[in-house]
């Protein structure tokens, strides 16, 4: 996966905002694991040829190796087994 030049640390408001959201609305471990059931369906479409996902390929393998990373910071797993 291509690496974004422009890596920035978080603004105090996007930290904010960030921490407000899993204090608010899903824990880290809770949206790991939606995280890796979207990208299991999302890896069956594509498997499976959908015609919409076969179309938006190069965006869906780019979303799902970021989720994947965002996963893995919220809730190790795969370093972990």
């Amino acid at each position: 996966m291509e690496l974004d030049q422009n890596i920035n640390t978080l603004t105090k408001e996007e930290e904010t905002r960030l921490i407000d959201f899993f204090n608010k609305s899903l824990d880290a471990k809770s949206m790991a694991k939606k995280i890796r059931k979207l990208n299991y369906i999302l890896a069956l479409s594509v498997m499976r040829e959908c015609e919409t996902m076969q179309t938006e390929k190069v965006d869906v393998e780019d979303g799902f190796y970021w989720l994947n990373e965002l996963a893995e910071v919220l809730n190790p797993y795969l370093d972990t087994e």
